[in-house]
């Protein structure tokens, strides 16, 4: 494969290890003068090298001779060797020394004597390697001389034949065409900008130029520049005279100074009606350069920018987000007839045998114009067979052709990879664990990226807060893409990786050993150790577990493992292969595991992260002597079917979140988890009282999730029950999220009544069961609520649903409406009228009816003003239609901004001829809204809509706000 990407592997563990050198020579480790004297050496050596690390990152490996290449890979192994070093010998040092008596202490005195001078020979060893390294780096060649001497021609811009396209060719182009130029038009003279982002090759540029030239509009002038990744402001700037005034283009040589041609420019536009393309701005400064010299002047001026980055289009657009528009990948539609009109000239020409491998080519394409013209340029003078068809899908990832259109659209990839910070590079490199398409959970990312000690710093809480940045970085670059946004619109929940990207950044990862992957045809082969270092199972081992065993037999520095898909033979089988690895910070297995013992768990000293657990079968076990696990962080179980937890494991004080399912029993000292920040599920109708009293204890705790089956068993368990009542109510006072799954609207009372006067910081709350009615001025208190979802039981009276409507910071509402308790099968009927006085910030709401209710919901004029997404799930079966008296009053009169309505309608015990009836309302009500939001109409079954919401089922639970 053409070699094009930069190394990141070895300056993101460089960081790492001297960051750690420099820890050991603390005091508090009593080195001997001669270890001492090493570290200061390595600490020192390593320095230097990093800075020339720095110094390759920035450079194509094109543009770096491979001697150094070779150096910069022998030195990346050897950081991952020091660092383990260290790691063992912290790890048996923090084992070594507490609370014994005098023997013990003696004993472990002697012990150390022999572990300094274990150590004191690897350091020797080291020193040996790193001197080695760095006389090969001198004797071989100037790292600086390989940096220059290799100095390719500058080769045209791949994106360059798009802006020539001939518009009868594009495809896709109308709709988004006609949306930008509907952004620009203002009836007013104000002066506009609108900015179209998105990953390279999407087409960015071609959609803004067809919009320029679409525009008719009369200008005084008009001009196109394109700003690349490294901007020279004074060939920009000239480039815009050229386009807008001949003479003054003529006259700008004797100008020396930018600011000599930005007041030229200034003084040429001020009165004049322009429009300007501003194409691939990279960053806020290149903007600003350019802005500076394009005066406000108020005369109907136009703006189109386009750039890879979400912030740059923020900025270029004064946050104002209408002005901002995402460039969308093509449809399945159009990415045929864009495919087969390169090839066949049209699509009917296309024989059938070859539809089918030609729509897995476009898969991998994912709508990118870019990526389908190139890979129909590909495939253009082959044979159209589906053997030759097959084959170029399989090799689409490794083009070995240096002017191949794969090469040239990565190229286009890899500047968007070159221009991330030193840690964002490794950051996104870990996302290679991940399989293909898969929904990566942003929260665990950001975990998982903390414990791999990817992401800078010491202090565990501001590394988290990091990491979202960080993922926000990437995301804002579009190198990932969101896929679930929370309700503030700000914090992304979920995520994946275009296949396009992925392959490339699988590739530089396995290229600098970063992972070792098994993708089902093998192990990744390209790494240049045969260490691995970290391991992801992406696909069944099921037929070759004892081959793959035997691969992995050197597990010593092994840092992280990730499993997925069906693979309980490794985990259950070939656990005992990484047992002599004493630097693994990661174990997730996400597979489905059959019988999975976890006893060798505790071989993991520096473990800081584990998940074990995706539809387990059988009762998996935990070693009883788990608090040797004492830099565990996560420990997540919730998909398993663990009943005990062992006594020990309250004595690891680095042990921040706990996830288990609702029938694990806890150990009563709780309390100990001094730095325990969430827990979930836990059932407190099999808990201690001690345990329960405990829990309150436990200062630092953030978010918490109960099952509380008050109703039931703990009815007449008076001190049971005060003991849940008095430690919730003490909880309250710091949670931030809190989700109760109880059976009985009492027991929420109970506790919210006795909530302290000052209004607690809760802002996501979720109550199963309750009667709004009896709890509504309870609720009322939680003013920083910005997430609430609620099971209503009984009547949902007009008060109730004022004072949810006076929360002042909610966002998100989830309501679910069901008759009482007692099973009522009688018709009600409500009537929910929403007025224009709550709801002042809601941005999503959805409302669920159960069982024969009939309903009626009514939005006055000026109601949720900010809705984006409104979602009702009703049933067909209630005989309201919708306009005068029906179900849906006022949609109409819901804020500009609503977006999306979907309705799922369930028609279990309702006629065919209902069921159209109602969705035919339905779309002449959407309709009428100004907006005409996206509207999705899906038919159900109740026992469907009946299904719990986050983790826990329940006969009549809410959908997750």
């Amino acid at each position: 494969m053409v070699e094009v990407m930069a190394s990141v592997a070895a300056t993101s563990v460089m960081g790492s290890v001297i960051g750690k050198l420099a820890a050991m020579l603390n005091e508090k480790y009593k080195l001997a003068k001669d270890v001492e004297r090493g570290i200061h050496f390595l600490h020192k050596e390593l320095s230097s090298m990093d800075a020339v690390l720095q110094m390759l990152d920035e450079k194509d490996d094109d543009q770096i001779d491979p001697r150094a290449k070779d150096w910069r890979s022998k030195v990346r192994e050897l950081s991952y060797d020091i660092e383990d070093c260290i790691d063992r010998f912290m790890l048996n040092h923090s084992q070594g020394g507490s609370k014994a008596n005098f023997v013990r202490k003696a004993m472990r005195k002697v012990k150390t004597l022999f572990k300094d001078g274990g150590i004191a020979e690897e350091i020797r060893e080291l020193k040996s390697l790193v001197s080695e390294q760095s006389e090969r780096g001198k004797r071989y060649c100037d790292i600086n001389q390989c940096l220059t001497a290799s100095a390719q021609p500058v080769l045209l811009d791949p994106r360059a034949p798009a802006l020539f396209q001939e518009a009868s060719d594009l495809v896709g182009i109308d709709a988004p065409r006609e949306e930008i130029i509907r952004l620009l038009k203002c009836e007013e003279k104000q002066h506009k900008v609108v900015s179209i982002y998105g990953i390279g090759g999407q087409g960015k540029t071609t959609l803004a130029m067809e919009v320029y030239h679409k525009i008719t509009e009369v200008f005084d002038c008009r001009a196109f520049v394109s700003v690349s990744q490294t901007p020279d402001t004074k060939r920009l700037l000239r480039d815009i005279l050229s386009q807008i005034s001949k003479s003054d283009f003529d006259r700008s040589d004797r100008l020396e100074t930018d600011q000599q041609l930005i007041r030229t420019l200034r003084e040429c536009l001020k009165d004049k009606r322009y429009f300007i393309l501003i194409d691939d701005i990279w960053n806020e400064s290149a903007w600003n350069d350019v802005l500076c010299a394009l005066p406000r002047n108020d005369n109907g001026s136009r703006i189109i920018t386009t750039t890879r980055s979400k912030a740059v289009a923020n900025k270029c657009c004064n946050g104002i987000a209408a002005q901002m528009y995402e460039a969308k990948p093509l449809s399945d539609e159009d990415s045929q007839r864009l495919f087969f009109t390169r090839l066949f000239f049209s699509g009917d020409d296309c024989h059938p045998d070859l539809r089918k491998v030609s729509d897995d080519i476009l898969k991998k394409c994912c709508g990118l114009p870019l990526a389908i013209i190139s890979i129909a340029g590909l495939l253009a003078n082959r044979s159209k067979t589906v053997e030759v068809w097959s084959n170029v899908l399989r090799s689409i990832a490794a083009a070995v052709d240096k002017d191949s259109p794969i090469d040239k659209m990565k190229r286009i990839l890899l500047l968007s990879y070159f221009d991330l910070p030193h840690d964002l590079k490794s950051c996104l490199l870990y996302l290679s664990v991940f399989p293909e398409d898969y929904s990566i959970d942003c929260r665990q990312l950001i975990l998982l990226w903390v414990a791999e000690g990817l992401i800078p710093g010491q202090d565990r809480e501001t590394m988290e807060q990091r990491g979202r940045s960080y993922l926000n970085e990437l995301i804002n670059r579009s190198l990932v893409q969101p896929t679930k946004v929370g309700a503030d619109g700000t914090t992304v929940k979920q995520c994946r990786v275009h296949d396009v990207i992925l392959e490339f950044i699988v590739s530089k990862a396995v290229e600098d050993n970063f992972v070792t992957i098994w993708n089902g045809n093998g192990f990744s082969k390209n790494y240049s150790s045969n260490k691995i270092r970290r391991l992801s199972i992406q696909k069944d081992i099921s037929a070759r577990a004892e081959e793959i065993a035997k691969t992995i037999k050197n597990a010593a520095h092994i840092r992280s493992i990730n499993i997925f898909g069906f693979n309980s033979v490794l985990v259950h089988k070939h656990a005992s292969e990484f047992l002599n690895s004493q630097v693994l910070r990661v174990l997730n297995i996400e597979s489905q595991v059959v019988g999975c013992n976890l006893g060798h768990v505790k071989s993991f000293g520096q473990l800081k992260y584990l998940r074990a657990g995706h539809q387990f079968v059988g009762v998996p076990k935990l070693p009883e002597d788990i608090e040797k696990l004492q830099h565990l962080e996560t420990l997540d179980l919730r998909e398993s079917d663990l009943e005990n937890l062992p006594a020990s494991i309250m004595l690891l004080q680095k042990l921040v979140r706990v996830f288990v399912g609702d029938s694990v029993h806890l150990p009563d000292e709780i309390r100990n988890l001094q730095v325990l920040e969430e827990l979930s599920m836990i059932n407190l109708g099999i808990q201690s009282v001690e345990f329960i009293q405990g829990l309150g204890d436990l200062t630092y705790l953030k978010v918490l999730e109960i099952d509380w089956p008050c109703s039931t068993e703990l009815r007449d368990m008076k001190d049971h029950k005060e003991a849940c009542i008095s430690t919730v109510s003490r909880l309250l006072r710091h949670l931030r999220e809190l989700r109760v799954w109880d059976r009985d609207p009492d027991a929420t009372c109970s506790f919210m009544a006795s909530c302290v006067p000052t209004p607690p910081p809760l802002q996501k709350l979720i109550l199963n069961t309750i009667n709004l009615n009896r709890v509504g001025p309870l609720i009322s208190s939680l003013v920083n609520l910005s997430r609430l979802c609620i099971g209503v039981y009984g009547e949902a009276g007009e008060e109730g649903i004022n004072i949810l409507a006076s929360l002042p910071m909610l966002l998100s509402l989830t309501v679910g409406l069901s008759n009482d308790q007692d099973g009522d099968s009688g018709i009600l009927y409500a009537r929910h009228a929403i007025s224009r006085q709550g709801f002042q910030r809601l941005v999503k709401f959805n409302l669920r009816s159960y069982n024969n209710r009939e309903m009626a919901l009514e939005f006055e004029p000026g109601a949720m003003p900010k809705l984006q997404r409104l979602k009702l799930r009703l049933l067909a079966r209630c005989q309201f239609k919708f306009g005068e008296g029906g179900l849906v009053l006022g949609l109409q009169n819901l804020g500009l901004g609503l977006k999306h309505v979907a309705v799922h309608v369930d028609c279990s015990a309702a006629v065919a001829d209902e069921v159209e009836a109602l969705e035919d309302d339905i779309r002449g009500v959407a309709a009428v809204h100004p907006n005409r939001p996206i509207l999705q109409i899906q038919r159900i079954h109740q026992d469907w809509m009946a299904q719990g919401c986050s983790r826990r089922p329940s006969d009549h639970a809410t959908v997750e706000a």
